[in-house]
């Protein structure tokens, strides 16, 4: 017990002082290795459809639901890697659980270039799963906390999903400008071949740096050994049974839900451009990438802010204009002729959801979550809170394809404007709670 009880002051004495622990060269390489693989793995599976997704729904001859259940497939078997990675990143390294991950995940890259049938997609999307949540998820929510410490959650948080938000939008905009490149000049006018033609060349390229990610983690991540690890956790049920008595750590996992259904409902920016605004294929993708140049502004912003005025109140205010945001595209406010409203709308909502991204991590601290017990945590929160995951993508469908055109986009948003309002009620609860004296 005593033993036990010094580990834990070790611990907890080496987050305090972590960043006197590396040189600002090494924790800089650090973080930059987790922002690169945490973005670059899910390019395939999600970055991909929200560009490209009129150009994926032709080329794979998919309809908006059969694309919804694959995002299902997906998300039923994160759900239960959700759970056991929190304890698998408790005992092994980051980077060798996460170097395998990014190779895995570019391999499967390969399988989509050869444009699989929609049987074969959905075991592709199901592979997805094991090798971005299982092996990858928690160990680098784990990597990011301990990088950040007691003292600058908000600012850890914030870092890597706004650099994950340059990420996807400087590759995201590269991948345009290569489709553009083997569509012909009226893209219109694209035939069948040439269209799967350009899709594939963005696949290879996203395969290839996925692939360039697991490199450079490999090489940027220190290597922990055994006696490195002041906690080596092993999976302890006391550890799991004292996170799931923690109320915070499920208002928290009621804020991921929400904030991760309008995470998903972006997904349908790129379709709402082509749809509603009548842009074509190449300017709506350029629309999917707009969302993505917000990110890194908005999550890095909300990081430091909330580092300084607190993650509970942030959280609320960024539900707020979410709400909002969602509520003016839901009500039908956009014609061809408002782009520049539509864009304004389409910014201030973007930055609200991934202010979010920024911020739902960096509640463990205020929620105060013991360290030793963050993988345990992450686990739950995931298992409840990226079930949008499992149901996003189908009724998204449903709605999208059973009232063709603007009808269908109204109501896709009016689910998100829904969703905002009770992650603010839950995010209102929660700063209540964190009030009340230990």
């Amino acid at each position: 017990m005593v033993g036990h009880a010094q580990q834990v002051v070790l611990y907890w004495y080496r987050m305090q002082n972590l960043d006197r622990d590396s040189s600002p060269v090494r924790r800089s390489i650090e973080i930059l290795a987790l922002i690169v693989a945490g973005e670059t793995v899910f390019f395939l599976p999600f970055v991909l459809p929200r560009v490209f997704r009129p150009t994926l729904l032709d080329v794979f001859h998919l309809t908006n639901l059969e694309l919804g259940i694959a995002f299902s497939v997906y998300g039923v078997v994160a759900m239960l890697a959700y759970f056991p990675g929190g304890p698998l990143a408790d005992r092994f390294s980051a980077r060798k659980l996460m170097a395998f991950a990014l190779v895995a995940t570019s391999i499967g890259g390969l399988v989509m270039a050869s444009i699989p049938s929609f049987p074969a997609l959905k075991v592709l999307y199901g592979f997805w799963g094991v090798t971005t949540i299982l092996l990858l998820w928690a160990p680098l929510i784990r990597a990011t906390r301990e990088w950040g410490g007691t003292r600058l959650p908000g600012r850890a948080f914030g870092i890597l999903d706004g650099g994950r938000g340059l990420v996807a939008a400087a590759i995201g905009s590269g991948a345009v400008v290569l489709f553009a490149f083997f569509m012909p000049d009226e893209v219109q006018s694209a035939t069948p071949d040439q269209r799967a033609n350009a899709l594939r060349q963005v696949i290879l390229l996203f395969s290839g740096i996925t692939f360039a990610a697991a490199v450079f983690v490999w090489f940027a991540l220190p290597q922990r050994s055994e006696s490195s690890h002041v906690v080596r956790n092993r999976f302890e049920p006391k550890g799991v049974s004292r996170v799931l008595r923690m109320p915070t750590v499920w208002l928290q996992a009621i804020v991921v839900v929400c904030a991760y259904v309008g995470y998903k409902g972006l997904d349908d920016v790129s379709l709402y451009a082509h749809d509603v605004l009548n842009f074509d294929e190449v300017q709506a993708a350029r629309v999917g990438t707009l969302s993505m140049w917000v990110r890194p502004f908005a999550a890095i912003s909300a990081g430091l802010l909330a580092d300084r005025f607190g993650v509970a109140r942030m959280t609320m205010l960024s539900l707020l204009v979410f709400a909002i945001g969602s509520g003016v595209i839901a009500a039908g406010a956009f014609r061809p002729g408002l782009t520049v409203f539509f864009f304004a709308t389409l910014i201030a909502t973007s930055a609200a959801v991934f202010a979010l991204r920024g911020l739902y991590y960096a509640m463990m601290e205020e929620g105060r979550v013991p360290f030793g017990d963050t993988g345990s945590a992450v686990g739950i929160v995931s298992v409840v809170g990226y079930t949008p995951d499992i149901f996003m993508g189908p009724l998204m469908g449903i709605l999208l394809d059973r009232w063709p055109g603007e009808l269908g986009h109204q109501y896709v948003f009016a689910v998100l404007a829904f969703s905002a309002l009770v992650g603010l009620m839950a995010s209102i609860i929660f700063w209540r709670v964190v009030r009340r004296p230990i």
